[in-house]
């Protein structure tokens, strides 16, 4: 079993510095260009928290898993992630669902042999290519709690 305390606390962080960004009594400063803004970042993490939890559950129902990000880095679908949540809040409240959603089926749920299951995965951040190679599920798990998050943790701290 999958000790999620870490990403349920990575989730908690972003969620927790978000909400201080959302905030502040100003917009913050304008990210400089190629940069997100704090509702780009948030559509950004509940894209690719849905990918991971398609990859678990995909992993879970004995159905082929794979795991690509690119949705998640694509402009217009971010702007769509938006729109649907109508604002910040909204925005937050989706990435929360989601977090708790992946920590109940992350954990408990998963045998090892599941967390073990190598998924072919394609990760890419800024245009460069970060991984083309099958990883194995926990580690998709723990590189959010890892990796991910606390990355755009940081990038919402910098809009401060």
């Amino acid at each position: 079993m999958l000790d999620t305390t870490p990403l349920r606390d990575a989730y908690r962080a972003l969620l927790d510095t978000a909400a201080t960004v959302a905030e502040s009594d100003g917009p913050g400063p304008t990210p400089p260009p190629g940069e997100w803004n704090a509702d780009q970042i948030l559509a950004h993490v509940s894209l690719v928290s849905a990918a991971t939890i398609t990859a678990v559950s995909s992993v879970a129902s004995g159905a082929i898993a794979t795991y690509d990000n690119r949705v998640a880095l694509d402009t217009w679908t971010i702007d769509r992630v938006i729109a649907l949540a109508s604002d910040n809040a909204g925005l937050r409240n989706r990435v929360r669902l989601q977090g708790q959603a992946l920590c109940a089926l992350g954990g408990p749920m998963l045998s090892e042999a599941e967390l073990d299951t190598r998924v072919p995965t394609l990760l890419l951040s800024n245009g460069a290519l970060l991984v083309d190679r099958p990883m194995p599920l926990r580690d998709l798990i723990t590189g959010l709690a890892d990796v991910e998050l606390p990355g755009h943790t940081k990038q919402l701290l910098a809009l401060l």
